[in-house]
């Protein structure tokens, strides 16, 4: 099965020109396209920033949870 092509056909275009041309004043035609709405939108990469910001957040929780069960640890002896 041979695929039509993407171009349209200048005989039957109308405002055409012999040659393909176009008359003055007139838009010529769109090629056919198959790259444009193909492919699905990238999302950007979270920033650095955010990352280090969870880190902070889970060491600060780590050093609290162990300050308090030293405080715990020693308020019992």
């Amino acid at each position: 099965m041979t695929a039509l092509p993407p171009d349209p056909e200048p005989d039957l275009t109308p405002g055409s020109e012999p040659g393909g041309g176009v008359n003055p004043g007139e838009t010529p035609p769109d090629s056919g396209s198959t790259t444009t709405g193909l492919s699905h939108h990238e999302r950007t990469p979270p920033k650095a920033t955010a990352g280090r910001i969870v880190i902070a957040i889970i060491v600060l929780f780590a050093v609290l949870v162990a300050a308090m069960l030293l405080t715990r640890a020693f308020l019992l002896v």
